[in-house]
């Protein structure tokens, strides 16, 4: 059973029923589910795979704002504030997404109302995420940033190995700058000098945390 505020409060025979009503998505890397700007009417339940969410400026740079794996929810916004959709959704590993449209979603919520109590939990701990990389952009250096940014990534895609955390991020050299908010050579300077440190082991597009007490002071 998937774990997701979505489903919190929730009988197991109403989650199941619930998981039933939603559009089975089999989407793969470089897939857009919505673009920013387009009407909202939907939410979004990651099973499988990993999402990213981003903007992009009038003159093309990108942000990252978030990378979402499974048990993770996107697009919730538009219910309780509805508009055009704040970010672009994308695929970055090959996913399964349940797709709940927000009318079928209404219905649900007036039979389980604790239910809407969880998704504005949910928002509130995005929006302090938010707040938090705001802060960080404006009072931590470029390596402080990469730091935290591994280990935000290393609690939910992190597996356990003998020498740390191997991190599967999937992301590219320029989605990984994107998230944290610099430039991707800066970023690869920060990762090199890590690396040299013996604090990261870098894999493609996947890094282990060789030393995480390191890290997390760096991160501060």
């Amino acid at each position: 059973m998937l774990t997701a505020p979505l489903f919190a409060g929730m009988d197991e025979g109403s989650s199941t029923a619930l998981i039933a009503s939603m559009k089975v998505l089999d989407v793969t890397r470089g897939e857009v589910l919505f673009h920013e700007g387009e009407p909202g009417d939907r939410l979004y339940l990651v099973r499988d795979g990993k999402i990213k969410l981003g903007r992009r400026s009038n003159d093309g740079r990108e942000n990252l704002l978030a990378v979402l794996g499974p048990g993770e929810m996107f697009g919730e916004l538009s219910l309780f504030d509805p508009g055009p959709r704040t970010a672009t959704a994308t695929v970055v590993a090959d996913a399964v997404v349940l797709e709940l449209g927000h009318h079928d979603l209404v219905t649900w919520l007036a039979d389980k109302p604790t239910v809407a109590e969880h998704l504005l939990q949910a928002l509130a701990r995005r929006l302090r995420r938010t707040n938090e990389a705001l802060a960080d952009l404006v009072f931590s250096d470029v390596p402080g940033r990469v730091a935290k940014a591994l280990l935000d990534l290393s609690t939910r895609f992190g597996q356990p190995v003998d020498e740390g955390i191997r991190v599967a991020h999937d992301l590219t050299q320029e989605e990984l700058a994107q998230l944290v908010g610099a430039s991707r050579e800066t970023v690869n300077k920060a990762l090199a000098d890590f690396a040299a440190r013996g604090w990261v082991r870098r894999e493609g597009r996947a890094v282990v945390l060789l030393d995480v007490d390191r890290l997390e002071r760096r991160a501060r």
